[in-house]
């Protein structure tokens, strides 16, 4: 009987029977995290599950990748948008948050 760790559903790749997301599990995974340290970020998940996360993403890996850079692309222009939406209708908000950005770095 084979058993399906990731399932697709809203548009997102999740672990199965949980909220954590296959993106959340990826990165960690490409940032160089062991499967051990990705279970002990997320403690709903079981080893088992990680593992098997991980096998999907390696089995599917440029099937993810595009989505997880897609998922990125959309971000950014959400973020664009809120940005420019946040300049028009608050400007003095604005102008102090970009000024601590500066500032910050």
């Amino acid at each position: 009987m084979k058993k399906e760790y990731v399932v697709k559903k809203n548009g997102g790749y999740y672990i199965t029977d949980s909220r954590v997301s296959l993106d959340s599990v990826v990165y960690m995974f490409r940032d160089g995290s062991s499967a051990e340290a990705i279970r002990w970020s997320f403690p709903i998940l079981t080893l088992e599950e990680v593992y098997g996360a991980i096998a999907f993403y390696l089995k599917n890996q440029k099937k993810v990748d595009v989505y997880l850079e897609e998922s990125e692309i959309d971000f950014r222009k959400q973020a664009d948008e809120r940005r420019a939406e946040l300049k028009k209708n608050a400007p003095e908000l604005y102008r102090r948050l970009k000024n601590r950005k500066v500032a910050v770095q």
